[in-house]
């Protein structure tokens, strides 16, 4: 299945800088459902344990339990990822509690390997994840580029304010910390290895 699967977490969403269109998929996760509902906007399908919820809503819902191995998010995506979903939008998942802001940043390295690709939207700031190939994408603030999960070569930044070419970033070292645009358009690349790019919204 092609088309945009945006997922909704329990955070409130203040800013949406891309929003669901007619044919796209959306699914909120546990509490990501009253954000849902303050934006009139129906989900596809419900997902989570509701612990954060308080209750169990009504329509096309896949009650989890609460002791498990994924988050709520984590189910979402795969759930997605399974009925052929590739192109994730995730909301209200990041800029809250550290560990789970961590754990989706993990889950978006985790579509990146699997071929696909996941934005995590704060409200000021989109994360994403590039594994063995390159991402062009536009803005006109702050962009940090690291190696996420181990080494990263063969790292090649192109419209930014400090380039690299065919470099070597560790992820115990953040070479590529506030970096910015210096064209419209940025392309970063990474020939072996897994980057996280976050970047102004």
């Amino acid at each position: 299945m092609s088309g945009r699967c945006f997922i909704f977490g329990a955070l409130p969403t203040e800013k949406k800088p891309i929003s669901p269109k007619k044919g796209d998929f959306v699914i909120a996760a546990d509490k990501g459902l009253l954000t849902l509902e303050r934006a009139g906007v129906t989900p596809d399908v419900i997902i989570g344990d509701f612990d954060s919820l308080g209750f169990t809503p009504e329509g096309n819902v896949i009650k989890l339990p609460v002791i498990k191995d994924k988050t709520d998010i984590g189910y979402a995506v795969d759930y997605a990822f399974d009925r052929g979903f590739r192109d994730f939008h995730v909301f209200g998942a990041a800029g809250g509690l550290l560990d789970h802001t961590v754990a989706n940043l993990q889950i978006c390295a985790d579509v990146s390997k699997k071929g696909g690709s996941l934005r995590l939207y704060s409200d000021s700031q989109v994360a994403f994840c590039v594994t063995d190939g390159s991402a062009t994408f536009t803005g006109s603030g702050r962009v940090s580029v690291f190696a996420f999960g181990g080494k990263a070569s063969g790292v090649t930044l192109e419209g930014l304010f400090y380039p690299l070419k065919d470099a070597t970033l560790e992820s115990f070292f953040p070479l590529g910390v506030s970096n910015s645009f210096a064209s419209p358009a940025a392309t970063v690349s990474v020939k072996s290895g897994t980057l996280l790019i976050i970047y102004d919204l």
